[in-house]
């Protein structure tokens, strides 16, 4: 007799971690109570029930002190909302698949013409937790018949714009029947596909071998819904189909003249009845069943890996050399690591990772009964430790940190809790960067957006932009809590434009005036700043309703004047720059953004004709400072009242200097 065994068997991802959850705890001598059996296998129930697990119907139920799990299936979220009324102790087991429909339905708007349709037993606690967490209207549905029946007993306007889910051990044949009804009957419906593919890979697997088996036997619990499809879908294609919860209910009439048997099992079967049905096999097969047991041995070794049996052991470090590090993991075989599998960085000295005496946790890579050896892995149980971890953080939305190694065609990749996850380039920044080259070798923050795996190849997408912009979310409101006239931000510029320069103060943005940039006279903002510059400027106004924001960037201190107060009195001796000449005089710089006039009496100590008789534009003169008015902004200058009183001829009559606002350059 041929034996096969689905690689599929056994427990899904979400029921292992949800039993997985309960032994942790129980681990850590808490005591435990699970709102509903854990999973639909009594044997396992038992088995917990036997280590102190109570099972309750209803979070009232829960023992004093006892912590509360809440099983794979999910439940409503007023359930969930009476668990922290009570104050509980809870620990929430729902499978991500699941939490992922609850996060689909509950987002529906209140319209009351939408409305979600569940493919699923309505029965069923998965469905009936789906179902608590929709806002508007639900419908469920078995099959297309129920599909179509639903369509008719409704208004049309009702499921035209429907959300379209399914319960995620949904029978993947049945759903695609439905979506095709789906995408003829409505207009614009909402499909997601929610059917775990775990469920899915099981199915096509059962499917297969039962076409090529003579006995096709399927092994879980008879309460259990994804036993029951599986025990359905074999029977169709196999006639000689047996659904069994152990090992007890095999007989060897029913393995006689065999000559291939294949064995499934339902996601909530451990593994443990599994290995057992598979042993009494054996030993019926020794027994006379049938001769081909030595190819079964094999079978059985090879099979029992897809199922984590032995594959995770405990081993205590007895030696460590500069390759290998070797380990006692109570069997006669001699267990050895591998420098290169203790961690996933590099490994100059195994030292640096393990000690001898140190217990861990390690994976059989590799049994060699000739040398008598085990080959181990650490670096292997630490990254699905670190997988389990990022599914729980994917979960809850946190923040990670890590560091950006490589830019890849679409994004870059960032190493962190030993996984390289992915960044597409819409999610590398909150701007669009078309060289994302500065990111590399930078730490960063980022969320998980998606981690997932089928088979061995796994998926982790994450995106920084969605940190940064609930950074600048939290900035703005800050920013406008604080936000006062005068008050200094450090920004930079983003744009320019002919009347003055836009600058992002970290998610806020402000603008300086061109006026406001310098105390000179300047023809275009990028006389004074660039695009990109980093500058200190204050508030000179803003408005909340509008958002809008008035800068300065010139500084009190370079105001010319107060410069001309503070390092030019009255009397002072400088040299100055003519820059302009009038009929009454000629202009000349002091300093930049100031000029004084030097009257046409003042000029010289001959009489003037003309001011362009004794000086030129671009002359530099030595003038002496002989008036100042700060308010009126005017400055009178003299050259003559530097020149040798010997040399002074008659005065001219004193005229009253005009105005520089005034003045008209020849």
């Amino acid at each position: 007799m041929e034996i096969k065994l689905a690689k599929t068997a056994g427990f899904c991802f979400g029921v292992n971690r949800a039993v997985k959850m309960v032994y942790s705890l129980l681990d850590k001598g808490k005591q435990v109570a699970t709102l509903g059996p854990i999973i639909h296998n009594t044997e396992m129930v038992n088995e917990l029930k036997s280590r102190g697990v109570v099972t309750v119907d209803t979070p009232s139920q829960t023992p004093p002190g006892a912590t509360l799990v809440v099983r794979s299936h999910g439940v409503s979220r007023d359930v969930m909302d009476k668990i922290a009324s009570l104050g509980i102790d809870c620990c929430d087991a729902t499978c991500p698949f699941v939490s992922k429909i609850h996060s689909i339905v509950s987002s529906a708007d209140t319209d009351k013409n939408k409305s979600v349709f569940i493919a699923g037993d309505s029965s069923h606690p998965e469905v009936q937790g789906i179902m608590g967490h929709s806002r508007v209207p639900c419908y469920t549905y078995k099959n297309e018949e129920e599909l179509l029946d639903l369509f008719s007993n409704i208004p049309a306007e009702n499921y035209n714009a429907a959300i379209f889910v399914a319960q995620t051990t949904f029978s993947e044949k049945e759903w695609k029947k439905c979506y095709k009804t789906i995408k003829k009957v409505c207009t614009n419906p909402e499909i997601f596909a929610t059917i775990c593919s775990a469920t899915h890979s099981r199915q096509a697997e059962a499917e297969n071998l039962a076409k090529c088996s003579d006995l096709m036997i399927v092994i879980g619990d008879r309460k259990s819904s994804n036993t029951a499809k599986l025990y359905e879908l074999c029977s169709r294609v196999c006639p000689d189909t047996l659904w069994i919860e152990t090992a007890q209910e095999l007989s060897s009439e029913r393995l006689s003249n065999v000559g291939t048997a294949c064995v499934t099992a339902g996601a909530s079967t451990p593994a443990r009845i599994i290995k057992e049905v598979l042993d009494k096999m054996d030993e019926m097969t020794k027994s006379g069943v049938t001769n081909e047991t030595e190819d079964f041995e094999a079978l059985l070794e090879e099979n029992l890996k897809g199922l984590n049996t032995n594959e995770r052991v405990m081993g205590t470090v007895i030696s460590i050399t500069p390759t290998e590090v070797y380990v006692d993991v109570g069997r006669k075989q001699a267990g050895f690591i591998p420098a290169v599998e203790l961690s996933f960085g590099p490994v100059s000295d195994p030292h640096d990772f393990v000690a001898v005496g140190d217990e861990i946790e390690l994976l059989i890579m590799k049994t060699n009964d000739v040398e008598g050896t085990i080959m181990l892995s650490k670096r292997r149980v630490d990254a699905k430790k670190d997988w389990d971890e990022l599914e729980k953080l994917a979960e809850e939305n946190a923040v990670l940190t890590g560091e950006v190694i490589e830019v890849v065609n679409g994004g870059v990749i960032v190493f962190a809790r030993n996984n390289r996850v992915f960044i597409p380039a819409s999610q590398a920044s909150i701007v669009r960067m078309d060289d994302l080259t500065p990111l590399l070798h930078t730490e960063v923050e980022f969320r998980l957006l998606e981690v997932s795996q089928r088979g061995r190849r796994k998926k982790i997408v994450g995106s920084i932009k969605s940190v940064l912009r609930d950074q600048r979310s939290e900035f703005k409101a800050a920013f406008w809590e604080g936000i006062e006239v005068g008050k200094t931000y450090t920004g930079t510029v983003k744009s320019l434009t002919t009347y003055g320069a836009f600058v992002d103060l970290g998610g806020v943005f402000g603008m300086i005036h061109i006026s406001e940039l310098s105390w000179s006279r300047i023809k275009h903002p990028s006389e004074v700043v660039n695009v990109g510059d980093t500058i200190e400027v204050y508030v000179k106004d803003f408005n909340t309703e509008t958002s809008k924001i008035s800068l300065g960037y010139k500084k009190a201190e370079d105001n010319p004047w107060e410069i001309l107060r503070r390092d030019y009195p009255e009397g002072t001796v400088c040299k100055v720059k003519v820059a302009g000449i009038t009929t009454f005089g000629a202009f000349a710089t002091i300093i930049p953004g100031i000029d004084g006039l030097i009257h046409i009496s003042q000029l010289s100590n001959q009489r003037v004709e003309k001011p362009q008789d004794v000086v030129a534009v671009g002359d530099e003169l030595e003038a002496k400072i002989v008036g100042i008015d700060f308010d009126k902004k005017r400055v009178s200058l003299s050259v003559r009242a530097l020149l040798p009183e010997a040399e002074v001829a008659e005065e001219a009559p004193a005229e009253e200097a005009p105005a520089t606002e005034e003045a008209t350059e020849e």
